[in-house]
């Protein structure tokens, strides 16, 4: 859409003229979105002092890491619609046993390589008044253990989110479980059919504080 109006807001310019407003552009786009995103990842800080169960209390804030704000990871996916009416056992790090239904799943391209998610609706949810729309994608990826928790990390989506079998999803707001600050949590442990082959070098880091 950008390169449109550029091209007929600038017809007869010359190529350097589109190329040097094009650049612009991007540019302009980046900047608005790395603030959009640092005022995201304030809100989510705040969270941990605002739960009652938070493993992280305010002088832990200072030891969560984040990848720079990258719109590379923002991928247009196409969803498909899976009707699960029985569900599955969903495994955590503590052993609990938490039942999840299969909502649907997402197909895209990320780093030349085609990808698949799946996305989830968590049974307990489902009952509970204002989350009764949620849907969550638990994943891993070749930057566990290394510059990632282990464990995989998590991106939360409402349904309203999915339009005309269409779903953003952005990895920059991928973000750590609990797991990750402190044991004894029930966190789902990502199935591993959503193990991605990629390295997703955006969202949440390993946390800074040993």
């Amino acid at each position: 859409m950008i390169v449109k109006f550029v091209i007929k807001s600038f017809c007869g310019y010359g190529v350097l003229t589109l190329i040097l407003v094009f650049m612009f552009q991007i540019s302009s786009f980046a900047q608005y979105y790395a603030a959009e995103l640092a005022k995201h990842r304030e809100h989510y800080k705040s969270e941990f002092l605002t739960d009652e169960n938070s493993p992280l209390k305010q002088n832990d804030l200072e030891y969560l890491r984040f990848y720079a704000a990258n719109p590379g990871y923002i991928v247009n996916t196409s969803f498909t619609r899976i009707n699960d009416s029985i569900g599955f056992d969903m495994h955590t790090h503590n052993g609990v046993i938490k039942k999840y239904f299969v909502y649907g799943y997402v197909t895209f391209r990320l780093k030349n390589t085609d990808c698949k998610l799946y996305i989830y609706q968590s049974q307990k949810l489902m009952t509970k008044k204002g989350f009764e729309d949620y849907l969550f994608i638990p994943f891993t990826d070749e930057t566990n253990y290394k510059e990632t928790f282990g464990g995989g990390r998590y991106l939360d989506f409402k349904m309203s989110d999915i339009f005309k079998d269409k779903l953003i999803i952005d990895f920059n707001k991928a973000y750590n479980p609990y797991c990750a600050f402190k044991e004894g949590y029930a966190c789902p442990i990502p199935p591993k059919e959503n193990d991605l082959k990629i390295s997703i070098e955006a969202g949440e880091k390993l946390f800074g504080k040993e």
